[in-house]
């Protein structure tokens, strides 16, 4: 027992316990953002093909929602990877990071809803600006952990993804008002820049294990 115990103090003096709970957490919660997500869309009410034609909105934003939450999923697992310990200021960025990821469910049943009508369009704006801030936040603060040879600070370069995003979202969030049709090009134009696969992390992992 002795052992035991001395064996779990070590691992958790080195991060790796609390970063196993950390994605084990952060996993869970992004499973549940998808459930409540696809909950949004609600059953026709009918038994033809036409009666789907109200849903197409609803359905293309869960479909673009979708996406957009497993960008976050497959982003936030790489760059966990890299985190060599965790510690509180990391802990509750990744809990901001989540809640504004939560918040996408109910932006996209509204927007879809109104079909996307300005003012749902520009919450929707809103959420995803926040969630990105909130990433680039937990980022750099899981680099300042690792000091000056941060291995996620030479993976991710000079990050022009995660710099471009939000200035896209700022154009996208007042086009809303203006041509709503603008502001959606826009939220899919940022969810195929992140689509293209990025494995700049997996390449430096990779590196160092030859």
């Amino acid at each position: 027992m002795a052992g035991g115990r001395r064996a779990s103090a070590t691992a958790y003096h080195r991060g790796e316990m609390r970063k196993n709970r950390l994605e084990a957490f952060s996993d869970g919660v992004i499973a549940i953002i998808i459930t409540i997500l696809v909950l949004e869309i609600k059953v026709p009410h009918g038994e033809t093909f036409q009666s789907l034609a109200p849903l197409i909105p609803e359905f293309l934003t869960y479909v673009l929602s979708f996406i957009y939450l497993g960008i976050y999923w497959n982003n936030h697992h790489h760059m966990l990877h890299t985190c060599e310990k965790v510690t509180g200021a990391i802990l509750w960025a990744n809990l901001h990071l989540l809640f504004w990821l939560s918040l996408i469910p109910i932006t996209t049943g509204w927007m879809g809803q109104n079909h996307f009508a300005s003012t749902p369009s520009a919450l929707y704006g809103v959420v995803l600006l926040m969630a990105a801030i909130a990433y680039f936040i937990l980022q750099q603060l899981i680099i300042a952990s690792q000091g000056r040879n941060s291995l996620l600070k030479k993976a991710i370069g000079s990050d022009w993804k995660g710099k471009l995003s939000p200035v896209l979202y700022i154009a996208a969030i007042p086009a809303s008002f203006w041509l709503h049709w603008v502001a959606q090009g826009i939220y899919v134009l940022v969810a195929l820049i992140w689509l293209i696969p990025d494995r700049r992390i997996e390449r430096m992992l990779s590196s160092l294990e030859q």
